[in-house]
């Protein structure tokens, strides 16, 4: 079993940054992918990035592209999210997802293991 512990969010204002950070523990070599979620007030969540453990291959939603960055310390099991140019519609909680699937993917549903969330809120 793997849990993942979220840090780094707070308040901006926007046009800042942030990073987010999600450390993994447990089993954590059956993570093949990690990635970060979103979901503000009534709405769904939302896949923002994902990044592959073994290659280093990225893929990233369409309102964020540009504009965030996903990395990883394998050394340290930890996943990044740099945020810059952030705007009011970034306002939500972010959540840490794992899965040991074969797909890259953004779909909430190919992950089965999900961080508490942090929140990240965006002023202007």
């Amino acid at each position: 079993q793997v849990q993942l512990v979220e840090s780094g969010g707070g308040s901006v204002q926007a046009g800042g940054s942030l990073r987010l950070s999600c450390v993994a523990s447990g089993a954590t070599g059956k993570r093949n992918y990690m990635a970060w979620f979103r979901q503000a007030p009534g709405k769904e969540r939302e896949g923002v990035a994902t990044i592959s453990t073994r290659s280093g291959v990225t893929r990233y939603g369409d309102s964020v592209k540009g504009r965030f960055t996903i990395s990883q310390d394998n050394a340290q099991n930890t996943v990044y999210l740099q945020m810059n140019n952030l705007k009011i519609e970034d306002t939500a909680m972010y959540y840490c997802a794992a899965n040991g699937g074969l797909t890259l993917s953004l779909l909430v549903n190919y992950y089965d293991t999900w961080g508490q969330g942090i929140q990240v809120t965006v002023s202007s």
